[in-house]
């Protein structure tokens, strides 16, 4: 009995297995339910207009107090401590964090008009706020925290992260977003915004940035990491 098996088969089977690793990935993911698209657009859509205002204070912002006509009460370059509270004088420890600008001046005028001044006005300047950042994760070359600039995107946000790798599915880009104290998320496709298809994604500080994995292109990529290079290159006898 000849046992003896053609050398062109040997050859041609990682294809094939190749093709069904293919598949299998194919059939092995799950798409996360997270609206794509256009609706991906419309899902993270954010007034960026005013978002100075709506900055929230936190621990280590430094900001200015200043109460009109009552000098003694005003108070420059005051830090919030690490549970976000600033002490003024007269009424003690006031909670800051979590309040825009706008609404601690009203907090502050409220606690003075409650036992000390008749009609207040305070106003409260933001002089150092703290580094704003965003995240990117999953598949990408070098995950990480970045710090936030004004008019960054996806693209450029994927470009600090050292761009996907090689296992991205660069049709399954989440952008993580929490706004109005609500969480929020869209899924875009990297192809079709690096083609003009779609346009990229503007961001916000505190967005999260997730690159998903591709099934289909890992299961290939351990494929052709398994075959012995000096087998494929072999001729047809």
């Amino acid at each position: 009995m000849n046992l003896t098996v053609p050398l062109h088969g040997l050859v041609r089977w990682p294809v094939a297995a190749l093709a069904g690793l293919a598949l299998a990935g194919c059939q092995a993911g799950l798409d996360p339910v997270v609206p794509a698209g256009q609706a991906g657009y419309s899902a993270i859509a954010t007034d960026a207009s005013n978002l100075a205002e709506r900055y929230a204070l936190a621990p280590g912002d430094v900001v200015s107090v200043r109460v009109y006509d009552e000098a003694d009460l005003s108070v420059e370059d005051i830090t919030l401590d690490n549970a976000g509270v600033l002490s003024l004088p007269l009424i003690g420890d006031v909670r800051a964090a979590g309040q825009t600008a706008t609404e601690l001046a009203r907090s502050i005028e409220a606690a003075y008009a409650a036992d000390y001044l008749r009609d207040p006005r305070v106003s409260v300047l933001i002089k150092q706020a703290r580094v704003q950042t965003i995240a990117v994760e999953g598949e990408v070359t070098q995950p990480g925290v970045f710090p936030y600039q004004q008019g960054q995107t996806l693209l450029t946000a994927l470009a600090l992260a050292r761009s996907p790798t090689d296992t991205a599915k660069l049709d399954h880009v989440i952008v993580f977003r929490t706004a109005g104290g609500e969480r929020q998320a869209g899924r875009f496709d990297v192809q079709a915004i690096r083609g003009g298809a779609m346009p990229d994604v503007d961001l916000l500080p505190g967005d999260t940035v997730v690159v998903g994995y591709s099934a289909t292109r890992g299961a290939f990529l351990d494929a052709v990491r398994a075959i012995p290079i000096i087998g494929v290159f072999r001729p047809y006898p």
